[in-house]
């Protein structure tokens, strides 16, 4: 199993901007550091708590000072873009990483950046596919382009001076076009089945019970079948809220604690989420009330937390409930203490995985 990592992020909105974009930064340098595999970051326009408003333009950031690890936009919003600033501005940031990029693309879950960008009444995912299905044409086109669809129009038809240049957007460094993922947040999601179809890859998030975590592979292989293909584990991504420390106290107090960033997290996301219509993610019984999702409820459900080989244990029993899958992202979190934030990921990188990989490495010997 890989280890990558994943950030939406999130801070309280009352921490200065400034502080929280250079810890995030200092985040992924460190995971490259420790040899993370992968970084995704997400971005929303109207949301202080979530200050990253361009995954690309952060990831740009990050391009010259990391080194191996992969990073990844986590994800792209498509419904609040148009198609062709999508299509230049990934091949752009592709060539500067040299491929070390995978495209991340979603419809968009947060409904303030739905509605400042005139699509909170709109059919999201209607145009999600319509704006992938137009940025993979203009990778593809060789002259200039005439798209029409019903909510975005790509032309250059009238302007184009192709023996200059002119009229033509710059395909990406990797051909015909870098990885796709998609983020699935919804129990049996049919959108994994449409992705697997299109050889797109899913990535489980962070804040979905394990039953319905587990429902996404069973899907997934729906959909590669349906193309004709096999599915691998190896192609599944799993985001997880991890805290590691050396002390078991610390990592109560720390990864489950009303003072922690991890509860914070799950405070502000459970209200998002509840509030948006969405307690069904956090319920095995539909009939529960809203009122029990509490953070205390959500944090103590979806969190791990404890020293390594705690959290060795509750991974390994995480993986036999959910099944295979090739890549674990650990989500980052506010650094309310940057002492044991770092601590954590260099347990993480250094103790943790590869006690879990021992482990199933053992598992498959005869």
């Amino acid at each position: 199993m890989k280890l990558g990592t994943f950030m939406m992020p999130l801070h309280p909105p009352g921490r200065n901007a400034t502080q929280t974009l250079a810890e995030d930064r200092e985040a992924i340098l460190l995971a490259d550091k420790l040899g993370y595999c992968e970084a995704f970051v997400g971005e929303h326009v109207t949301d202080l708590a979530e200050n990253v408003t361009s995954s690309l333009m952060f990831l740009a950031s990050l391009a010259h000072e990391t080194r191996d690890i992969v990073l990844g936009s986590g994800t792209l919003n498509l419904p609040n873009t148009h198609p062709a600033a999508v299509a230049a501005q990934v091949a752009m940031l592709d060539h500067i990483l040299k491929g070390r990029f995978i495209m991340g693309i979603s419809p968009g879950g947060l409904m303030s950046d739905a509605e400042v960008f005139g699509n909170y009444q709109k059919n999201r995912n209607a145009m999600f596919v319509e704006s992938i299905n137009m940025i993979l044409k203009i990778w593809e086109s060789e002259g200039p382009m005439d798209l029409q669809g019903e909510f975005f129009k790509v032309s250059t038809r009238q302007t184009a001076i192709p023996e200059i240049g002119q009229g033509l957007i710059l395909k990406p460094y990797q051909r015909p076009h870098p990885r796709i993922v998609g983020t699935a947040v919804a129990p049996f999601s049919q959108g994994v089945t449409e992705m697997a179809k299109r050889g797109w890859q899913p990535i489980s998030a962070n804040f979905l019970l394990p039953e319905w975590v587990k429902t996404h592979w069973p899907k997934y292989v729906e959909g590669r079948e349906a193309a004709g293909a096999k599915a691998a584990p190896a192609e599944w991504r799993v985001a997880k809220s991890i805290f590691v420390a050396d002390d078991e106290s610390v990592a109560q107090r720390y990864g489950k604690g009303s003072e922690g960033p991890y509860h914070f997290y799950f405070k502000q996301l459970s209200r998002k989420l509840v509030g948006g219509g969405r307690s069904n993610l956090f319920k095995l019984d539909q009939a529960q009330p809203d009122s029990e999702i509490t953070p205390d409820y959500v944090t103590n459900r979806l969190a791990i937390a404890g020293t390594v080989n705690s959290v060795v244990d509750q991974l390994l029993a995480f993986r036999e409930q959910v099944g295979d899958f090739g890549t674990l992202l650990y989500a980052c979190h506010d650094w309310v203490d940057p002492a044991l934030a770092r601590r954590s990921m260099e347990l993480m990188a250094e103790q943790v995985m590869p006690r879990v990989n021992a482990a199933i490495a053992a598992e498959s010997k005869p």
